[in-house]
């Protein structure tokens, strides 16, 4: 379980030292320190669900869900999460793992976003869609539509039968919030696509 300063400081309150209890709870790595006044007392929670915690708000995105999902074949080592407001990319690395956190639209950040909880953790991830739509959104503009399909399905190597049953919905909805070319030219591959199943 996740705990700040303030927290751990009231549950030791009846300690004629609470910071030297902390303290020593810290160096017998009873606490590990995941991030600024946070720490965690389980050494064998899953690293996915602190990212939220160290860096708010927040929700895992990117390549860490794209690959959790199949999307991509590369194993991601980072805990990648999107924010909004923050202007610059932010690293942390800990006892467990390393998270990166970036900036996507502020429009766009609260949609297409679940609330997960697992072993009493509560923690935030996009859908399959909404890590699609923001990692399109931190690469560099294509110019047509033949550079986006290769971007998808050579570059980034995206799994073309996962990429056929998305909810192609959420993504019409999705792309316009970006204001964003990527997100334009996969607005127009969708109803391309639609339109070739109609037809």
């Amino acid at each position: 379980m996740v705990f700040s300063y303030a927290e751990l400081l009231q549950n030791y309150n009846n300690y004629a030292d609470a910071k030297g209890k902390i303290r020593r709870l810290i160096r017998d790595e009873t606490l590990i320190p995941i991030g600024k006044g946070l720490y965690e007392n389980d050494a064998d929670v899953n690293p996915s669900y602190l990212a939220t915690w160290i860096y708010s708000p927040s929700y895992l995105s990117f390549d860490y869900v794209l690959n959790m999902y199949g999307m991509i074949p590369e194993k991601v080592c980072l805990y990648t999460s999107a924010t909004f407001g923050k202007r610059k990319k932010k690293l942390y690395t800990n006892a467990f793992g390393s998270y990166s956190y970036q900036d996507i639209p502020h429009k766009a950040y609260p949609y297409g976003v679940k609330v997960e909880t697992d072993d009493s953790y509560s923690y935030q991830i996009a859908t399959c869609e909404k890590a699609l739509c923001d990692k399109l959104y931190t690469l560099h503009p294509v110019r047509n539509m033949k550079e986006l399909n290769y971007l998808l399905f050579e570059d980034l190597r995206i799994d073309e039968d996962i990429f056929l049953s998305l909810n192609m919905k959420d993504i019409l909805f999705l792309c316009p919030l970006y204001h964003s070319t990527n997100l334009n030219y996969l607005s127009k591959l969708v109803q391309r696509r639609n339109n070739d199943k109609r037809n």
